[in-house]
């Protein structure tokens, strides 16, 4: 048995393990040749995230729906590229958002070289990979344009909040859906769809996708508050400053509307307060890591990697299923 991605994934076939490294070993070189440009700036701002690492989540899942196909297909590799590619672009952007000035255990790009270039290296990441999805054809191309719109929907739902009367959690649950679960799927997509995999198979590789797409993201709210920067390799409580209410902050205000109880109004007022104010956000963490409200997100982030398991139960067993059941559990185990 041997490890390889992110959160410790156990591979167990020899031919699965072998494959695996070799395309995620092509994705890093991709990466890094992607993101070359003339201008050294430019390359060293591009490279800037990738040269931190990262898990590597979505290649690997390229590689892992590869098996359902012929895994060395030459649509493979630079389908993991891109989709590695984007999700880095939106990191730079997602960060001048949120004002972060920590991604991956390093300075954030804007907080090194100011919101101006970090906005425009997103942008020349989006440039890379759509020259790069140019040559893997049009279905391709739609495929990755409906995702993106998804994300870009996604986002702006979330800075734009609930209509009245729609419940703020299925509003955010939604808001992940497109946020990041769109990405996940189009990996798990690729990945069979570059292999010539079935279209039946494509399509329960992609529902998988979106199903754990959303329980990676509710895994890194719960990490958001509960961990600490060095375990999450970014700023704890990020959100909170922010005042962007992910899944716990939610399930807080939603027990706090039923019981009514006076604990529960007194955090959601102080959530409410400036938590720009370092002694208040540190309350308002310390809060949240001690009421249940954290583990009914937890619950949640179990609940949506179960229904992502239970989307493979059609396909073929081999060891990539194993593999990719074993996301599941790794996705849980994050959030535990």
């Amino acid at each position: 048995m041997t490890v390889v991605g992110p959160f410790g994934l156990s591979v167990r076939d020899q031919a699965l393990e072998a494959d695996v490294q070799a395309g995620l070993a092509a994705v890093e070189e991709g990466l890094l040749d992607a993101t070359k440009s003339e201008v050294p700036f430019i390359t060293g701002a591009a490279q800037h995230l990738v040269r931190a690492g990262g898990k590597r989540f979505r290649p690997l899942l390229v590689m892992l729906a590869a098996q359902f196909g012929d895994p060395y297909a030459p649509g493979v590799v630079p389908s993991a590229v891109v989709v590695e590619l984007t999700h880095l672009a939106t990191l730079y952007h997602d960060d001048v958002m949120d004002e972060a000035e920590v991604r991956r255990g390093v300075d954030s790009a804007n907080a090194r070289w100011g919101n101006s270039v970090a906005v425009l290296t997103g942008d020349f990441l989006f440039a890379r990979a759509s020259h790069i999805l140019a040559d893997l054809g049009p279905e391709a191309v739609r495929v990755q344009a409906e995702a993106f719109e998804r994300l870009v929907t996604g986002q702006i739902l979330e800075t734009a909040g609930p209509q009245d009367g729609r419940d703020p959690v299925e509003h955010y649950l939604d808001v992940l859906g497109g946020k990041t679960g769109s990405l996940v799927a189009v990996s798990c997509r690729f990945g069979a769809m570059m292999s010539g995999a079935d279209e039946t198979v494509v399509d329960v590789l992609t529902q998988y996708g979106e199903r754990l797409g959303v329980a990676f993201q509710l895994a890194d709210d719960v990490l958001d508050i509960a961990s600490e920067s060095r375990e999450s390799g970014k700023t704890p409580g990020t959100d909170l400053r922010e005042g962007i209410p992910t899944l716990p902050v939610l399930r807080l205000r939603e027990r706090a509307a039923r019981l009514g109880l006076a604990e529960d109004i007194a955090l959601c007022a102080l959530l409410d307060s400036d938590l720009t104010d370092d002694t208040r956000h540190a309350q308002a963490l310390a809060g949240l890591r001690a009421h249940p409200a954290l583990e009914q997100a937890r619950r949640d982030t179990v609940r949506y990697a179960e229904d992502a398991r239970s989307a493979l139960a059609p396909l073929r067993e081999c060891d990539a299923k194993v593999a990719l059941m074993e996301m599941c559990d790794a996705v849980v185990h994050r959030a535990g």
